[in-house]
């Protein structure tokens, strides 16, 4: 059992067939104590089985009843910026892996400071869990979140297949991310959602102003797993089905209670790309679709794509997100560190987008440089376009578009 000192305790004891402990006053998570067939549950968003029998929860529409909500400025607009694939925690036995971390953390501060985003995602793979030691691998957190909580901005994570290796677990990661930043609204999915090794499936709420009774914005995260297990057997790369259904279950309970979504708009984020965007790739037109197209994508590329007899598993997540999530304005992902561009994927005409690979760590080539993605909503309208564009660690942007019905 590890056992690392962090400030606060928070103790949660979830009985299956088996005892997950998981201490943040003394962080005591083992991997192995982990229920075979469930991940915990930390959020405050009762369960999804009550959802099922629509009987909602009360604080369910509210998941997070104990902290600031999110808003829009008072001049109408919201900045989202985008870190993604930050892989900290490679090679610390020698200079250049602490040193990679470092660069990363001033990048971090430098884009923070020149952005100043109401709201920040981390898009995956934030630790690269196979090359770090297991002892400590947890505490690279803390260096992660530290510029986010120097700035004061709330944030959530996401996913990556580096982020379940051998040294660590992503429920392990959310564990220690939410016990030392105060600005994180990364949770777990509900009971029975995300499959085995899949913990954070997730939706933020975003306001136009605090007093509200009701979203403009919803922001979706998806766990598309990866990696192995505690045993070495590879992890399904897809987003599993389960989370398909409570997909259907959450747009309903937000229709029954917020109305029509008509003026709700929607962003989702998952790490590993849809496959259906590898055929995307084909059709580029670079004067539509500016940014780094350096990533060939082929197998392991997108989900479901690593073993080629699990095609088509992520299917049932892609149907159900572009059919029953309304006004849906960006599909954004990670994981292929060569391509920043966005598309629409023809088959529901929804706009895709690679984000832009921010660490030092994980692989790269001469070129691609490093940055964020950031998308600036003008106005809560949903039929309003959003400006995104990639900017650069030296503070330049390129790949300038707007994101809207004529993209």
């Amino acid at each position: 059992m590890v056992m690392l000192s962090t400030p606060g305790l928070i103790h949660l004891t979830v009985i299956f067939s088996l005892v997950f402990r998981l201490c943040t006053g003394a962080i005591c998570v083992h991997r192995d104590e982990l229920p075979a067939t469930a991940e915990p549950h930390l959020g405050a968003i009762g369960t999804w089985q009550a959802g099922r029998n629509n009987v909602w929860p009360t604080d369910q529409l509210n998941p997070y009843p104990d902290k600031p909500r999110i808003t829009f400025r008072e001049d109408g607009s919201f900045k989202l910026t985008i870190f993604s694939d930050v892989h900290f925690g490679e090679n610390p036995w020698d200079s250049w892996g602490p040193e990679q971390d470092i660069n990363t953390t001033a990048l971090m501060r430098s884009l923070l400071d020149i952005e100043r985003p109401d709201y920040v995602v981390i898009n995956g793979d934030l630790i690269t869990g196979e090359n770090t030691f297991r002892e400590n691998s947890t505490s690279l957190i803390d260096t992660i979140v530290r510029p986010l909580n120097a700035a004061k901005v709330p944030f959530s994570s996401t996913s990556g297949n580096h982020d379940t290796q051998i040294n660590i677990t992503r429920a392990e990661e959310i564990v220690r991310e939410t016990s030392v930043s105060p600005h994180s609204y990364t949770r777990f999915s509900p009971p029975g959602v995300g499959g085995v090794g899949g913990p954070a499936n997730y939706w933020v709420p975003v306001y136009e102003k605090d007093t509200d009774s009701a979203p403009v914005l919803l922001l979706w995260f998806f766990d598309s797993r990866g990696g192995v297990y505690a045993d070495g057997s590879q992890m399904p790369d897809w987003v599993d089905s389960t989370v398909a259904e409570w997909i259907a279950s959450e747009t309903e309970m937000m229709n029954t209670a917020w109305g029509p979504s008509d003026r709700r708009s929607a962003v989702a984020f998952v790490h590993i790309p849809p496959h259906a965007i590898q055929a995307v790739q084909e059709n580029l037109d670079s004067s539509i679709n500016p940014g780094l197209n350096a990533d060939k994508l082929g197998q392991g590329s997108t989900q479901a794509s690593g073993d080629p007899a699990s095609l088509g598993k992520d299917n049932a997540f892609w149907h159900s997100l572009n059919s029953h999530v309304r006004n849906l304005r960006a599909v954004i992902s990670g994981h292929d560190h060569g391509d920043e561009w966005c598309a629409r994927e023809p088959t529901y005409n929804v706009i895709f987008c690679f984000d832009k690979h921010s660490g030092y760590g994980g692989y790269s080539s001469p070129g691609w440089g490093r940055g964020v993605r950031s998308l600036l909503f003008r106005s809560a309208m949903p039929d309003e376009g959003i400006e995104s564009y990639i900017m650069l660690e030296n503070g330049t942007t390129h790949a300038r578009v707007v994101l809207d019905e004529d993209y």
